[in-house]
């Protein structure tokens, strides 16, 4: 029977959930580098034996970690992540010129087809690529060096490159989520790239059709069908059906459109999940409820998945990297939250569970699907 490994990266060590294929009974592992912030920790594709850690702490700067062998022992590898060419400066929040400073590792994305090749998404925001496991690092400087990269302001969290999706098909297309500066598409392996913003509307930008300043909390895909993406933004869940060219708002019938993460069923590209909280600055459910939306239209219908989720006072967030599926038959859903617990759903979120309850705030939750 296939089984899951979950990878929960939190504020004070990563942590490790295996079970076999009926996600009823778990094995916890960890804390792996306790202490330390894990922002992201992440599996191969191709190599289900390796995996990642971006582990950072302010005394000690930002440090990766591999591991080989599922977890069970670790290697430090790259540490050196260095802008390239001329830096010059950004908009600080006040709209003031500040210069590009490496503050940590958010975000990692492993090849699907290469165990050696990953992605690294840093604040301040930008994009870079190791082919040696993680070994050395270098800039893919084309994003930065887009002409709007001196407007580029950060989000409330700072300006970070938080989501790094693939191509399932094309290797030579990718797209990166910056806050707040928004969706950036290229199509020749980062040598250049394209706002991918039209549709999006945000408070507090004079012009409407603005193709920077938005700020994006998640976006994502279903490798069947890459031409439809979804995206939870800094209010409204948004809908394109052309590879991010433009988006329309799916946000329909939920009690909030403000939230942080966005997945979508490992079999069904129209079925997606958000967690709605109640406002920017109430970062917890609504009500007090812990609540999963679903929607299986791909938006504008949506309907509240709560069995087994705290119902009454319940004032976690959910943050942008912490919810994952995993590809079992039967579609898992996982979730984490600030107050440490990690949830599953075995059925598509039919019903939930806790996995564990009294972990450090979850920072990320990646699931990988174990032969």
């Amino acid at each position: 029977m296939s089984g899951v490994r979950v990878l929960v990266g939190t504020r004070k060590g990563a942590f490790i959930l295996t079970s076999d294929g009926r996600r009823e009974r778990w094995e916890v592992s960890g804390p792996h580098f306790g202490g330390w912030e894990i922002y992201h920790v992440t599996g191969s594709p191709a190599d289900p034996s390796r995996l990642f850690a971006a582990q950072s702490t302010g005394w000690f700067g930002q440090l990766i970690q591999r591991s080989d062998d599922g977890g069970a022992t670790w290697t430090p590898v790259g540490n050196e992540f260095r802008y390239e060419g001329e830096t010059g400066t950004h908009q600080w929040y006040d709209g003031t010129p500040h210069p590009w400073e490496f503050a940590r590792v958010w975000h990692l994305e492993p090849s699907a087809t290469d165990p050696d090749t990953i992605y690294a998404g840093v604040e301040d925001a930008a994009l870079f690529r190791s082919s040696d496991g993680g070994t050395t690092w270098r800039e893919l400087p084309g994003l930065r060096g887009h002409g709007s990269g001196s407007s580029w302001q950060p989000g409330a969290g700072g300006m970070c490159l938080h989501t790094i999706v693939l191509h399932p098909e094309d290797p030579a297309r990718m797209y990166a989520a910056i806050s707040a500066a928004g969706v950036f598409r290229t199509d020749d392996a980062g040598q250049t790239w394209q706002p991918a913003n039209r549709g999006l509307r945000s408070g507090g930008i004079p012009d409407e059709d603005a193709e920077v300043g938005h700020c994006v909390h998640r976006i994502a895909l279903h490798p069947a069908r890459p031409e439809t993406m979804y995206m939870q933004k800094h209010w409204d869940v948004m809908r394109s059906d052309d590879g991010g060219g433009s988006w329309r708002e799916v946000s329909g019938d939920l009690p909030s459109d403000f939230g942080f993460p966005i997945a979508v069923h490992a079999h069904e590209p129209e079925t997606v999940y958000v967690v709605p909280i109640k406002s920017d600055s109430e970062h917890y459910p609504p009500e007090g409820r812990l609540r999963v939306y679903r929607s299986r239209t791909g938006g504008d219908e949506w309907e509240p998945l709560t069995n087994g989720l705290p119902q009454r006072d319940c004032y976690v967030n959910v943050l942008r990297d912490a919810m994952a599926v995993d590809r079992l038959d039967s579609c898992g859903v996982y979730f984490g939250t600030t107050g440490g617990q990690v949830y599953v759903s075995p059925d598509s979120g039919d019903t939930w569970s806790p996995i564990v309850r009294d972990l450090p705030a979850v920072l990320s939750v990646e699931v990988q699907t174990l032969p």
